[in-house]
């Protein structure tokens, strides 16, 4: 035997060997530990609030029943986190704006600030416009109908989730509603007004938020990107930008926020946001040029100013969507409580705090366990941003999301959301084939680009589009089916 090929050479390749072996399967043993790590939790965050629910509500016999509609009210909440809310989250992450850790931390204090201060109005439309309660045989059918809903809706936004579809939560809950309502009491228990509003609030909130944020894309090419002195352009801009948004959060703040300390009516709080958004305006003017002190004059330097207002959006649009989605995880909840505790469903729904709560913290737990994969889909897939086209679509969806809440409009964010991330890809679209178009007969003929070229070069991914719009189509019918089915199969265990 050779010196290079002891007894003791050999048995350090064996040894080392081993010890690769290990290292990959410990590697391999935190990898599938991870999501039952956040699996865990989130049954240990159920498992609290059905304690919460023995805690504040204690009527006998009926507290079991509100015990099992809290931890599927947080099991829901979960569910929002994971999807809606990196719908929403994910421009800002996808522009290199905020980190994955930044952005939710952003979103999990904003949101559970929305749910908690402004969460109140789209929760009675939720759990009582959309069944008539007068159709319910007893208050016992109505709080099965409203339990099969939640359930029925959790389980399909799990599902959505885990594949990776940016489903509306609204859409599971009002399907689930609708599903169990029907499979109550017949179709004549759909208030099918209620019910067109709402779809047609679907169709117009994507349109709307893809529209603004166009609106705001072409604003900022227009009067910044295209300009000759760009820093000079968004000195002038941004904070104007900033403005905007600060005057839109805080009159929808003095509407919905302030409304248990003091009624404010609509020329007042539109009066407050435009007094504090001109303090924005104000305060941002300073920050902005000291900001673009040494940038240079390129696209590039406008990603550093257009960083505040992003971030700042991106709050803007957690604290709306905490406000108007919280309904979706406590709506039936709220309806269960109100039924168990009074024995009717008749009355205006009455909004236990510790509801509020479980929504409030059962939608952060669920971005912070869940949210990572949507927020990278719809941040970088669908179509590429950057820091003002992220803003374009932060604030867009926001100012929606503000509009539909103070309506009382159970509005999806999911599709304002996506519908403001397509609205700029499409308009990032026309307007480079119509430069290109403008700029081709001074090029020379070598460097032309053909029409049928020029058609063929997509910058929003179709693919996703048509994916996402069969999940949207998909969801109400797929919701409602599985609600009617579990309220069945509920109805038959109680009686």
């Amino acid at each position: 035997m050779s010196d290079n090929h002891t007894p003791d050479a050999d048995h350090l390749d064996t040894l080392d060997r081993d010890l690769h072996r290990l290292s990959y399967l410990e590697g391999a043993a935190q990898y599938v530990a991870r999501p039952m790590v956040g699996t865990g939790i989130a049954l240990a965050f159920m498992v609290i609030a059905g304690f919460a629910a023995v805690i504040f509500f204690g009527q006998e016999p009926s507290r079991y029943v509100v015990v099992l509609a809290a931890v599927f009210g947080a099991y829901m909440a979960l569910n929002i986190g994971a999807n809606d809310v990196a719908n929403n989250m994910g421009p800002a992450v996808g522009a290199n704006a905020l980190t994955l850790g930044g952005a939710i931390a952003i979103a999990a204090i904003f949101e559970s600030a929305g749910a908690l201060l402004a969460g109140g109005d789209v929760v009675s439309t939720i759990s009582k416009g959309i069944i008539a309660p007068e159709t319910m045989a007893s208050a016992d059918v109505f709080i099965w109908a409203m339990m099969a809903a939640l359930i029925s809706a959790a389980l399909w936004v799990n599902l959505a989730t885990w594949v990776g579809a940016p489903v509306s939560t609204t859409h599971s809950v009002v399907g689930g509603v609708m599903g169990a309502g029907i499979a109550a009491a017949g179709f004549t228990a759909v208030n099918w007004p209620t019910m067109s509003a709402i779809a047609a609030s679907w169709v117009i909130s994507p349109v709307l938020g893809g529209l603004i944020a166009a609106a705001f894309l072409a604003l900022i090419k227009s009067r910044v990107i295209y300009q000759d002195d760009k820093i000079e352009a968004a000195k002038k801009w941004v904070p104007i930008l900033v403005g905007i948004m600060a005057g839109a959060f805080a009159a929808y703040l003095a509407l919905k926020g302030l409304k248990r300390i003091m009624k404010i009516d609509l020329p007042t709080a539109l009066a407050i946001g435009a007094a504090l958004g001109a303090l924005a305006w104000l305060v941002t003017i300073p920050l902005i040029r000291k900001q673009a002190v040494g940038l240079e004059n390129r696209n590039k330097s406008l990603k550093v100013l257009f960083g505040i207002p992003l971030v700042l959006s991106a709050a803007l649009l957690s604290f709306a969507h905490g406000a108007n989605d919280v309904a979706n995880a406590v709506g039936p909840l709220a309806a269960i409580v109100h039924a168990a505790e009074f024995g009717s469903f008749s009355a205006k729904v009455a909004i236990p705090m510790w509801v509020m709560v479980i929504g409030a913290f059962g939608i952060s737990f669920g971005l912070f366990l869940f949210g990572p994969k949507l927020i990278r889909m719809v941040g970088g897939q669908i179509t590429r941003l950057n820091p003002m086209r992220a803003y374009c679509v932060s604030l867009s969806a926001a100012i929606t999301v503000i509009i539909a809440s103070w309506l009382g409009l159970p509005v999806s964010s999911t599709h304002i959301a996506v519908g403001a991330v397509f609205g700029v890809g499409f308009f990032r679209e026309w307007d480079t084939a119509r430069r290109m178009k403008a700029n081709s007969h001074t090029l020379p003929e070598e460097r032309r680009i053909a029409p049928e070229e020029r058609r063929r070069r997509k910058l929003v991914r179709r693919s996703h589009f048509m994916t996402i719009i069969a999940a949207w189509v998909i969801t109400v019918p797929a919701a409602a089916v599985i609600s009617g089915l579990i309220f069945i199969i509920l109805s038959a265990v109680v009686s």
